[in-house]
């Protein structure tokens, strides 16, 4: 892989990122507030495989140090005649060629590395981030992993609205660590993707994020009250409900599950961002 092929990754590589980042892609990999991040590093890898192309053809058009060397010895000859410049010459193509040919580009030759073929695989990683979208994580990982509630630093006053829309975060947040106080009298309408447990009890849940997909944790809240009698893993639903006190322990991690007493349910669309963000707002 020479300068030129080198340059043709980064610039493929740089614009799979801007492609990432100019569509909803990168939502699949990131949080949304990494995306200046993202564009910034898609236009300095392509500024730089376009510099690196630059430099490499500006190079191969300057004249080699060889030629230029060779061109004042060939008008040197010629003026001592043509009998010497004739022995001069065939002593320069017997010995100076000669030498240069066995011992300069043989020498090369000889001794020149080529980088390993095995190298081109650094681009099936790029060409699977341009065809191929990988779908969000869902149910399998959520019943595999424990629940990462976090205790909230505060609980803001809610608006009055009727239901009031909550994220699955703040809904499990309120429900275990203020006992459901903000929520007492109050419906709400959560949305996310189904899981069931190995006996069946159903869990809405939605992946938090830190940072990245990689480090990306379930939030679980069990369903309870009017549920429908088919719940499939990974389809989404839209909850509306009430707080109720029950709270199971997940058997991952012994981590608090809070339950939704559900009134009515609804399908639901995947959503643009199928991450929630909240836990770390």
């Amino acid at each position: 892989m020479n300068r030129q092929s080198q340059a043709a990754v980064l610039f493929l590589l740089g614009a799979a990122l801007l492609h990432a980042g100019t569509t909803d892609l990168y939502l699949r990999y990131v949080k949304a507030g990494l995306r200046p991040l993202l564009l910034a590093a898609g236009a300095i890898l392509v500024v730089t495989a376009l510099a690196t192309a630059w430099y490499e053809r500006r190079r191969s058009r300057r004249p080699h140090p060889a030629d230029t060397a060779r061109e004042p010895a060939a008008g040197a000859g010629g003026a001592h005649g043509s009998g010497d410049a004739d022995g001069a010459a065939g002593h320069a193509e017997g010995h100076g060629d000669g030498h240069a040919e066995g011992h300069g580009d043989g020498h090369a030759e000889g001794h020149g590395h080529r980088e390993p073929r095995v190298s081109w695989l650094l681009v099936l990683p790029l060409l699977a981030l341009i065809l191929v979208a990988p779908p969000a994580l869902g149910s399998y990982s959520a019943t595999r992993t424990g629940t990462a509630l976090q205790e909230p630093l505060a609980y803001p006053a809610l608006p009055a609205q009727d239901p009031l829309p909550l994220s699955v975060v703040d809904y499990a947040g309120r429900a275990v660590y203020d006992h459901g106080r903000t929520l007492a009298g109050r419906e709400v309408r959560l949305t996310g993707f189904v899981a069931l447990d190995h006996d069946g009890t159903p869990y809405l849940v939605r992946m938090a994020l830190n940072c990245c997909a990689a480090d990306a944790q379930p939030v679980k809240v069990g369903l309870t009250g009017a549920i429908p009698p088919v719940l499939q893993p990974d389809t989404w639903l839209t909850v509306t409900g009430t707080y109720t006190p029950r709270v199971v322990h997940d058997p991952v991690n012994n981590g608090p599950i809070p339950f939704l007493e559900v009134t009515a349910a609804r399908p639901a669309a995947t959503p643009r961002d199928p991450y929630d963000e909240s836990w770390n707002n």
